[in-house]
């Protein structure tokens, strides 16, 4: 469902629980651009949890293909190099 951002500035959050009777996600419109999504907190922690499962099992699968150091140097030379890219 989309709602243009003057709706929700002029009819608040009783505009997102009407709109969230009908969907599970509310996009907001901005200058008819869609900017952005609101979910309800259940959904967002839901989906905050695979992402959070999901690191952890590419985390796993670096430790067992042996991608990782314990060099304390080397890894912030990697972070430096990562975040200069």
């Amino acid at each position: 469902m989309i709602v243009m951002a003057n709706e929700i500035k002029t009819k608040g959050v009783s505009l997102l629980d009407k709109l969230f009777e009908k969907a599970e996600e509310v996009i907001i419109s901005v200058r008819g651009r869609n900017k952005y999504v609101v979910i309800d907190i259940e959904r967002y922690k839901r989906l905050r949890a695979l992402e959070l499962d999901r690191a952890y099992e590419e985390t796993m699968e670096d430790i067992r293909a042996g991608n990782y150091t314990t060099d304390i140097e080397e890894h912030l030379r990697k972070l430096d190099d990562a975040l200069r890219s």
